[in-house]
């Protein structure tokens, strides 16, 4: 055979197997889309391309790269493996875990404090770390957990024992099993590297090498993810409104994609809502012109025409309060993290006064102890020293009109707002206060609740009070 009769061959082999491989991916969306017509968009946004170095098949959010012999394999054994595998890929992009960076690359994972220097963490012969082994299996279960959920017949399948026993214990420790949550708990569990492995081994379906995070030095696309958010709202509308007849059929699908949908809050952020101006002793840059410095120090040597303000004005937080509820709903080591987080956004500089005015409420159904903090001195005391008080049931009127009576007092100049750490169910005040109002509720106890109008409402995780930036 002439070499060029031979590349020809292998031209053709190679366009044969794209060809069918394309094939089976195509008609795993087909059937996909017959039951979930609500995930039409994000089952065709993919083109398929044949990679033989990929394991079964991968996608970078865009393409879906497939192993021809794996794929055409798997089809054979049962096509509602690669119907699954293909889902699989789908919610990975719908909750964009392809851009979401672990701990080793810079998100805060909350939990996660026990893992090492990355140059200590054991490595697999694949040449992962530890770390990022748990962060694949974090994701791959996240929606392993929402695809066995789901009643459709083009993805049912039966579940290991192994299976079942990681879902009843994730299941224990949370309502809301996102892949941030998964990798807290699975932190905490102290796999072994037989454990780890045999759930490697049960959830496992897709390869993750084209993912953004397994690339350090390449930077998360803003494009892809805002395309797959767009992609995710969509699917929430369609879920609340044309396709509620599903309703059973989907599990908790929805509830996570509200969850991944809920508008993320920087808590420093959130909290300059209640900031005011003032002048602070300090170089104002913004109004210093350095051409007439410079040129007054070139013509008379030591005389700058024009020195920097002394004084310059400044947006900070100086008064507020934090109500805690410490009803029986509330557990300690909840209010505890609420409160360790809040001080460490007080302990910022940049974001508050020297000296400020917050009052640490205490309430139930009536309020036990009313705090009042003037540095972070003292606020770090009152972490060191923090005693609860109250187990009964939940009333926000009391903290309301006891905040009422220290504005009667002068107790406060310039009140911003009122911060109310709770779970939601009580009994509100029905007349709108004169400064702003925020019920805050974690994610992890969180319960959706609806609260006065004329109040915010911001549901936190882990990573919002620490700020992280999350794709």
């Amino acid at each position: 055979m002439q070499p060029e009769d031979k590349t020809q061959e292998i031209v053709e082999t190679a366009e044969r197997l794209q060809a069918i491989g394309s094939s089976i991916l195509r008609a795993a969306r087909d059937e996909l889309y017959l039951g979930m017509r609500f995930l039409d968009v994000a089952l065709s946004s993919f083109s398929y391309q044949m990679d033989g170095s990929i394991h079964r098949f991968g996608t970078d959010g865009r393409v879906i790269y497939f192993q021809p012999q794996m794929l055409g394999g798997l089809y054979k054994v049962n096509r509602i493996l690669v119907n699954r595998g293909y889902l699989h890929m789908v919610f990975h992009c719908i909750f964009r875990h392809f851009a979401w960076r672990g701990v080793g690359n810079n998100i805060i994972i909350a939990g996660a404090d026990q893992w090492k220097n990355a140059e200590d963490r054991g490595n697999d012969s694949t040449g992962k770390t530890s770390e990022e082994r748990m962060c694949d299996l974090s994701c791959d279960i996240a929606v392993e957990h929402i695809i066995d959920g789901m009643n459709y017949r083009s993805i049912r399948f039966s579940r290991s024992l192994l299976r079942r026993e990681t879902y009843r214990l994730l299941e224990k420790e949370g309502k809301t099993l996102n892949a941030q949550r998964i990798y807290k708990i699975l932190s905490g569990w102290n796999l072994s590297e037989k454990d780890l492995t045999n759930l490697e081994q049960e959830f496992r379906t897709d390869d993750h090498k084209y993912w953004e995070s397994k690339k350090p030095d390449q930077k998360p696309n803003p494009m892809l993810s805002r395309k797959w958010g767009e992609i995710n709202d969509g699917i929430e509308t369609d879920l609340e409104t044309f396709s509620q007849e599903a309703g059973e059929r989907d599990g908790d699908f929805l509830e996570q994609i509200k969850t991944e949908n809920r508008s993320k809050y920087d808590y420093r952020e959130f909290l300059r809502k209640f900031a005011v101006f003032h002048e602070e002793l300090a170089v104002d840059d913004d109004s210093f012109d350095y051409n007439f410095y410079t040129y007054g120090l070139r013509l008379y040597g030591n005389m700058p025409l024009i020195e920097p303000l002394e004084s310059k004005e400044v947006k900070k937080v100086e008064e507020f309060v934090i109500v805690i509820d410490t009803s029986m709903s509330c557990s300690g080591e909840l209010v505890r993290r609420f409160l360790e987080e809040t001080y460490g956004v007080l302990s910022e500089n940049e974001s508050f006064f020297t000296k400020i005015n917050v009052h640490i409420i205490q309430c139930d159904e009536k309020v036990h102890i009313d705090k009042k903090i003037t540095s972070q001195e003292e606020m770090k005391d009152y972490m060191e020293h923090l005693e609860l008080y109250g187990d009964g049931g939940t009333d926000f009127r009391p903290a309301f009109e006891w905040v009422d009576k220290l504005l009667e007092q002068h107790e406060f100049r310039n009140l911003k707002g009122l911060i109310y750490f709770t779970d939601g169910f009580g009994i509100y005040p029905h007349k709108m206060p004169s400064y702003k109002t925020a019920f805050v509720f974690m994610q992890d106890n969180y319960r959706d609740v609806d609260v006065p109008v004329w109040a915010m409402k911001l549901i936190l995780d882990e990573y919002d009070l620490n700020g992280s930036d999350r794709q």
